[in-house]
């Protein structure tokens, strides 16, 4: 889940933007049934990656983290329940999901995290997965997300990589997967094009200490990912079909294609980012998982 958001200073605004709905609103409703379970099976993918490098970046005891577009709360109840952290800020739009299941030490938000007034505080983690890739601001919201680290906090960026370019083999799920990118593209404004450039976004925001990782998981009959993208493709279909570029038979094809022994394609992968604020602001580059 994530928030709407307009263009930061420098930053224009994509063609489609006037035309553009948005995320929880226009496609992919927190109110439809099952929602939550699309949400988790993509949780069943990741989390297990997410954590991992959450761990390895220290997050444990003592921490104060925020997690943003918190979903249903699975990384943010497994930072309490695994690493030990001391509390979890999670925040989204709609908290339904999070207020559902109250668990001690996590606080729920609801809020627009583009608000010029969302400012809850400094945390040794901030962490937002697969927010970014859906809002147009994306460079100020980098900027802003950095500002509420305390000094040797890490920052902690997820987002969905497109490996469906032109040149992958023209499948029943190539096609459906080009379209629904372009199909969010014109009616939400999501956009990965960008993505790849998380690390030097980090940069430019201040941070130090830059890394990146791509997961890519395997796509397989009845996995949570296929499942996953079936479901997600059912719920943009009106958008997918939008596009002119498949219709309804295309993605009933894909779907069957998808959960065949015969898919042989790639899933989007997930990259991961991150960057650490100083301990000392006129020593960027210092700045280690230690030294916080």
């Amino acid at each position: 889940m994530c928030a709407r958001a307009q263009p930061g200073p420098g930053e224009q605004p994509p063609a489609f933007s006037a035309a553009a709905g948005h995320y929880g609103e226009d496609v992919f409703r927190p109110e439809q049934t099952g929602e939550d379970d699309r949400i988790d099976l993509g949780a069943l993918t990741y989390d297990d990656v997410t954590m991992a490098r959450l761990r390895y970046l220290g997050a444990g005891p003592g921490w104060r983290c925020l997690d943003v577009g918190a979903g249903t709360g699975t990384i943010a109840k497994r930072l309490l329940h695994e690493a030990g952290v001391a509390a979890v800020l999670a925040v989204d739009r709609d908290v339904r999901f999070l207020a559902a299941h109250p668990l001690p030490g996590l606080a729920v938000m609801e809020s627009d995290i583009t608000a010029p007034d969302f400012r809850p505080g400094r945390f040794h983690l901030v962490h937002a997965r697969f927010v970014l890739m859906h809002l147009p601001a994306r460079r100020r919201l980098i900027t802003e997300l950095a500002e509420l680290l305390s000094p040797g906090g890490v920052l902690v960026l997820s987002d969905a990589v497109d490996l469906t370019t032109a040149t992958a083999p023209p499948t029943p799920y190539t096609r459906v997967m080009q379209a629904m990118w372009q199909g969010l593209r014109e009616s939400i404004g999501t956009d990965v094009s960008w993505v790849l450039d998380y690390p030097h976004l980090l940069r430019a925001a201040g941070l130090g200490s830059v890394g990146a990782e791509i997961q890519v998981p395997p796509l397989a009959p009845g996995s949570p990912i296929s499942r996953f993208w079936s479901g997600t493709w059912d719920r943009a279909r009106q958008a997918i079909v939008a596009t002119g570029l498949v219709d309804d038979v295309a993605v009933d094809e894909a779907v069957r294609y998808l959960h065949s022994p015969d898919c042989a394609d790639l899933s989007p992968g997930m990259i991961t980012a991150w960057g650490w604020r100083s301990t000392d602001p006129l020593h960027e580059d210092s700045v280690g998982s230690a030294e916080l």
